[in-house]
């Protein structure tokens, strides 16, 4: 059975129009009370969501369908993801919602949710709530009077969550004589972040913490690590720290204004974590899109990578299911499942604070220890999601590209789980070979599906 509102990441769209409108909202609200309430005391449920103007009517809307159900809500206001998780986990809440679209432009919006324990819902629950609106099932259930739900504001939930931020830093370090640029993408982080970096001692030079409705991930953010790049080395930085506008992410530029993405901070965590002992299983779990170069980093000092699908919330079904405690994506998601349930921008960067402090190296010489294969991703905007086996031309030319990879490189194709985009991944020993083939694909996807093509960085 597929789904028909919930994506890879929650549901997902242009605000105030289908399926992000308040009408859905609301239907969605009480779908998810529905599941969430329990008979035999008061349920409630965490409502928290980023910067952008049109959080303000999903957030009533949602609050409204879910008081009428019977449920009491939580308002926490502007809050990262991961501290909408935590929150629902802290307060034994039945369920937290997240209204966000995380990097996307603000126009668009988005409704996520984690279960009480603080993960996000299985594909199952999705369904049912999707089963619930469009069967109309839940329709005639009004209760009444007293029984309606009441929306009370939790006041203290950012200073909950900075609190709990310098709880995963090893409490006989600190940040004193580092000087860290921070790019917030006017975004869901804009108080905590400097807030926690600063408390523990560091020297914040801050962008991205204006936000006004319509700013956020607007030329700032993880999307634009070039941003904070530039400002390290105008400020003579140690590094720079750039979160997405929901904050359950991070994208770091070393000393000399280099890029350091997500899979060189799964190599540094995790070959730090192997030295400690501490890598259940010596694994560490990431998606089909990390680079082979972190392969043969883990395979080097004994460790191993295990791939899953596209999507952090299939590396944390993974590291579940075979009980390990450190995955991420090349997009800079990382989840250290010792601390929290889901990716966490904030987490992630205290993490390498704390290897940078404890080695006394520069974030550069860090990164060295995983050497990237060159790779190439153009992303070829589709009218419709058809099989590629269904496209002769695109099929034949994948088959030839395969060949002449060999064992020394790979292709990647799939659809967005966000977005109408056919991702085109390839990897190997040539830059200009591998972004020639590339290319030769995305036309031909073109040709047969396509509308027109955008080229972005993996």
């Amino acid at each position: 059975m597929s789904k028909q509102l919930f994506g890879t990441d929650g549901v997902r769209g242009t605000a105030n129009m289908h399926p992000m409108t308040s009408e859905m909202a609301m239907q969605i609200g009480r779908a998810a009370a529905y599941i969430f309430k329990h008979d035999d005391r008061r349920s409630r449920i965490v409502i928290g969501k980023d910067t952008r103007l049109s959080g303000y009517m999903i957030e009533n809307a949602l609050a409204a369908g879910i008081c009428s159900m019977g449920v009491d809500v939580l308002l926490v206001g502007p809050l990262p993801t991961p501290g909408i998780a935590f929150i629902t986990a802290s307060m034994r809440a039945d369920a937290g919602v997240v209204i966000s679209a995380s990097h996307n432009p603000y126009q668009d919006n988005g409704i996520k949710f984690f279960a009480r324990d603080g993960f996000k819902l299985p594909d199952e629950l999705e369904l049912r709530i999707e089963d619930l609106i469009f069967s109309e099932r839940i329709d005639s259930l009004r209760p009444t009077a007293d029984a309606v739900g009441k929306a009370f504001r939790v006041d203290d939930a950012v200073g909950r969550y900075i609190v709990f931020l310098k709880n995963t830093f090893p409490r006989e370090l600190d940040l004193t004589g580092l000087k860290i640029v921070l790019d917030c993408a006017h975004g869901a982080a804009y108080r905590v972040a400097p807030a926690v970096l600063e408390e523990l001692g560091a020297e914040v030079i801050a962008y991205g913490v204006k936000p006004d409705g319509t700013n956020i991930n607007a030329g700032c953010g993880s999307t634009y690590p070039e941003v904070i790049a530039a400002a390290v080395r105008e400020h003579g930085a140690d590094l720079g720290i750039a979160l997405d506008g929901d904050a359950d992410r991070c994208i770091f530029v070393d000393e000399k204004g280099n890029e350091v993405d997500g899979d060189h901070i799964m190599a540094i965590c995790s070959l730090d974590m192997l030295r400690r002992d501490r890598l259940p299983q010596r694994t560490v779990v990431a998606t089909v899109m990390s680079n082979m170069g972190l392969d043969i980093a883990l395979r080097q000092a004994g460790g191993q990578v295990v791939k899953t699908a596209v999507g952090d919330r299939y590396v944390v079904e993974e590291m579940r299911r075979g009980g390990y405690m450190f995955g991420g994506e090349q997009s800079g998601h990382m989840i250290f499942l010792e601390h929290n349930t889901t990716g966490d921008g904030m987490i992630s960067a205290l993490q390498i604070l704390a290897i940078l402090q404890k080695t006394g190296k520069p974030l550069s010489e860090l990164a060295s220890v995983m050497t990237a294969l060159p790779q190439v991703l153009v992303n070829v905007r589709v009218r419709e999601r058809r099989n590629v086996k269904e496209l002769p031309e695109v099929r034949d030319l994948i088959a030839a590209v395969e060949s002449r990879l060999a064992d020394n490189g790979r292709l990647l194709i799939r659809y967005s789980g966000t977005e109408p985009l056919m991702r085109i991944m390839l990897e190997g020993q040539d830059q200009a070979e591998i972004t020639e083939m590339a290319h030769e694909i995305a036309r031909a996807v073109q040709v047969a599906i396509g509308e027109h093509r955008e080229d972005g960085d993996a």
